[in-house]
């Protein structure tokens, strides 16, 4: 993945630390996982099963297989309030509920997304809506986001916390119904797609970075940064995904390769592709107008179209001009260096990516 993406260490920034990285987000793992076990298994039985599916604890017959997904928005939570208040911040039982709270709403969006989507796969193996039906999927999915606000309802900062994720929350619907409806639709233009992706993921990583800055103490203002942070990070993280939907492997992205083609998705290198105003980008737009379903050699004539009218470049180019609006929003916020070191390499880290 890393040639999709243009190298920030030519403009003097430094090669992120990966190692650390992967500790860092392992850590974050370890320290929500007590407490996200605790708030599913008050779940009841059956919702408590399909939840713990999803979530990677077990497989769909109830055995353990300690499979979680990543955790990069616990991570940025606990790792911004690190930034805010040292190292204590990792043992704060509110940063960590701000971290489990955030990592609920992201798999209650995911379950809903798959579902939506009708997404075979999700983390290398079959979705929670392929396994237990699609209503049962929304079901756990609504019982994961009303964990969230009860988590966050239980803690002393709740009202500043639970407002925001909220309203991030809010966007994050925005953004998935405005991706829904570009798959209508032939005029979206990029501007469109940049607002449906700030909607559908840079929101919740704002949320993240925000409220793991409010939970260790941050004033309003400080918050906000890291807010502004996390939605820069957030826009950079999903182009990187978007680029990644084309072209990378399905054992770098547990679905099959150039699924966001096949289903026609107006995602951001396509859209770049589609307004290049080149012929490539018109071939493109005519299979997409299409019905039938696309096969393999479709896909990748699709892919090569994209590439052919820009859309690769521009989308590795606007990942890397919104990371480096993400690392100045972070020098605003003033952080401490023994939590601003970690962030600059987990932002590195994201634009490098390959899974």
């Amino acid at each position: 993945m890393t040639s999709n993406i243009a190298p920030l260490v030519e403009a003097g920034e430094s090669t992120p630390d990966v190692q650390a990285v992967a500790d860092a987000v392992a850590a974050a793992r370890r320290a929500i996982t007590p407490v996200q076990r605790a708030v599913v298994d008050d779940l009841a039985p059956h919702l408590r099963h399909m939840a713990g599916y999803h979530l990677g604890w077990w497989d769909a017959e109830g055995r353990p297989t300690g499979d979680a997904g990543k955790a990069l928005r616990p991570a940025l939570a606990i790792t911004c309030a690190q930034a805010v208040a040292g190292a204590l911040a990792w043992e704060d039982p509110s940063v960590i509920n701000a971290a489990v709270a955030v990592e609920l709403v992201h798999d209650f969006s995911l379950i809903h997304d798959d579902v939506m989507d009708r997404d075979q796969l999700r983390r290398g193996r079959p979705a929670a809506w392929t396994v237990f039906g699609s209503s049962q999927a929304i079901l756990v999915g609504d019982a994961l986001l009303t964990l969230a606000n009860n988590l966050l309802a239980d803690d002393p900062l709740s009202g500043a916390m639970t407002r925001e994720l909220n309203l991030a929350t809010l966007e994050l619907y925005a953004g998935q119904s405005a991706d829904l409806a570009f798959e209508e639709r032939m005029d979206v233009s990029l501007a469109q797609c940049l607002g449906m992706a700030e909607g559908k993921t840079g929101a919740l990583l704002g949320a993240s970075c925000q409220l793991g800055a409010l939970a260790a103490g941050a004033d309003a203002a400080t918050a906000a940064h890291y807010r502004r942070f996390g939605r820069q990070l957030g826009l950079a993280y999903q182009l990187v995904d978007d680029l990644m939907g084309i072209w990378s492997p399905p054992d770098q992205t547990g679905k099959p390769q150039g699924s966001d083609l096949s289903s026609r998705k107006k995602s951001l290198p396509v859209v770049a592709a589609l307004t290049s105003g080149t012929t490539a980008g018109q071939r493109l737009a005519d299979l997409y107008r299409q019905p039938d379903p696309f096969d393999a050699a479709t896909v990748l004539e699709a892919a090569d179209l994209v590439e052919a009218a820009g859309g690769r470049e521009w989308a590795s180019t606007e990942a890397e001009i919104r990371t480096r609006g993400a690392l100045a929003a972070l020098d605003r916020a003033r952080p401490l260096e023994s939590g601003a070191g970690p962030l600059r390499d987990l932002t590195l880290a994201i634009l490098r990516r390959d899974r």
